[in-house]
C-alpha cells in the first residue's frame, strides 16, 4: 500500500507510528505546560492572601443594606487596601472580608475617580500583604494573573497575557484614564479593584474595566500610577491636581531626533485631544504634538507627566516643550485646578 505504512497487531486497531520528532514535541509541550502552570500556581500562592471581597454599604429606610461589592488587596502589613473609586465611591460604609473568613469595617481613607483608585484602611497589623511591582518593565505577550471576586465568587484565579499597554479609557466621571493595561485575562462584575498579577507574584496593575459585550478586553491602572496616587492619599485624603487639559499616549522617539535636539528623553506623549478651553488650548498646544518636557523637567510618559502636575502648579506659568514636525518649541502654560 502507497503512503505511510501502517501495523495491525491481532485484535488492536491499526497502529500508525507517530512522525519524527512527534514524541519530543510531545515532551516539550508537556513541559511548556508544566512550567506555565507552576508560575501561575506559584504567584497565586504568593499574592491570594491578601486579596479582599469588598461590599458598599448604604444607608435605607430598613437600615444599613450592602449594594453592590469588588474587589481589592492589602498592600501594607498594617491593613492599608487599594481598589477601585467605583467600588466604594459614595458609599456609607465599606465592609471587608478576608481570605480567612475574618470580617472588618473598614474606613475610606480617600479616592480619586480621576484614576478609579481609593485607599481603605482596616484596624490591626500583621496582614498578609502583596507588594507592588514595577509597571514601567512590563511587554506585551508578558503572562499575567488576576485575582478577584466575579459575581461573589470568592477569590477567583483566572489568567491571561498584556494585549497592549499604552491605553486610554474613560473614567465614570467621563475623564480619560491614559497609560492603561489591556488583558486577556478574565475580568467580570466584582473583579474592579483586584490585583493583576506578573508571574513573579508582583501587583502590575489594579483591575478596573471591561468592555460589555465583547470577550478578552479587560483593562488595569498600571502600578506606577498606584503607587503615586496611594501615597497621596494617604498622606491627604485627596489628589489636589493641575489640570492642563489633553489627552495622550506614550510613543518613542526616533533617536535621530533625540539627537539633533538633544533631548534628555527617548520617548514622550503624543497629544491626541486639546480640550477647548482647557490651559493646553490657551498656551497653543495642538494635536499630534509630542510633550517631552514640563517646567524644565523631562518627561518620558504620562506617569511622570501626573507627578508633576500637583496642587502646587496650579495657577503658576509653566514652560512646556514640545516636538512639533520635528521641530522643539518652548510654550508657557497655566494650569488650573482639576476638578473633583
Amino acid at each position: 500500500m502507497k503512503g505511510v505504512p501502517y501495523f495491525v497487531s491481532s485484535g488492536q486497531e491499526p497502529f500508525r507510528p507517530e512522525p519524527a520528532g512527534a514524541r519530543d514535541r510531545t515532551l516539550r509541550d508537556g513541559q511548556l505546560l508544566d512550567a506555565y502552570s507552576e508560575a501561575v500556581i506559584h504567584a497565586t500562592e504568593m499574592v491570594y492572601p491578601s486579596v479582599i471581597k469588598i461590599a458598599a454599604l448604604v444607608k435605607s429606610r430598613r437600615g444599613t443594606t450592602r449594594l453592590g461589592g469588588g474587589s481589592g488587596f492589602i498592600f501594607t502589613p498594617d491593613g492599608f487596601i487599594l481598589t477601585n473609586s467605583h467600588v466604594v465611591h459614595d458609599a456609607a460604609g465599606v465592609e471587608v472580608k478576608l481570605g480567612d473568613g475574618r470580617t472588618f469595617l473598614a474606613d475610606l481613607i480617600g479616592d480619586d475617580p480621576e484614576t478609579d483608585l481609593a485607599v481603605l484602611r482596616i484596624n490591626g497589623s500583621g496582614f498578609p500583604y502583596s507588594s507592588l511591582g514595577d509597571s514601567k518593565i512590563l511587554k506585551v505577550g508578558q503572562l499575567v494573573i488576576a485575582i478577584g471576586n466575579p459575581y461573589g465568587f470568592q477569590c477567583t484565579v483566572t489568567a491571561g497575557v498584556i494585549s497592549a499597554l499604552g491605553r486610554s479609557i474613560r473614567s465614570q466621571n467621563g475623564r480619560l484614564i491614559d497609560n492603561i493595561i489591556q488583558t486577556d485575562a478574565a475580568l467580570n462584575p466584582g473583579n474592579s479593584g483586584g490585583p493583576l498579577v506578573s508571574s513573579l507574584g508582583e501587583v502590575i496593575g489594579v483591575n478596573t474595566a471591561i468592555i460589555l459585550p465583547a470577550q478578552g478586553i479587560c483593562f488595569a491602572i498600571p502600578s506606577q500610577t498606584a503607587k503615586y496616587v496611594a501615597s497621596l492619599l494617604i498622606k491627604e485624603g485627596r489628589i489636589r491636581r493641575a489640570f492642563i487639559g489633553i489627552g495622550g499616549q506614550n510613543v518613542e522617539l526616533p533617536q535621530q531626533l533625540v539627537r539633533s535636539h538633544d533631548l534628555a528623553v527617548s520617548s514622550g506623549i503624543l497629544v491626541i485631544t486639546v480640550e477647548p478651553g482647557s490651559p493646553a488650548e490657551r498656551a497653543g498646544l495642538r494635536e499630534g504634538d509630542i510633550l517631552v518636557a514640563y517646567d524644565e523637567q523631562p518627561v518620558p510618559g504620562i506617569d511622570e507627566l501626573h507627578q508633576l502636575l500637583t496642587g502646587s502648579q496650579i495657577g503658576l506659568e509653566t514652560s512646556v516643550t514640545v516636538i512639533r514636525h520635528r521641530e522643539k518649541h518652548n510654550l508657557v502654560i497655566i494650569p488650573r485646578e482639576s476638578p473633583q
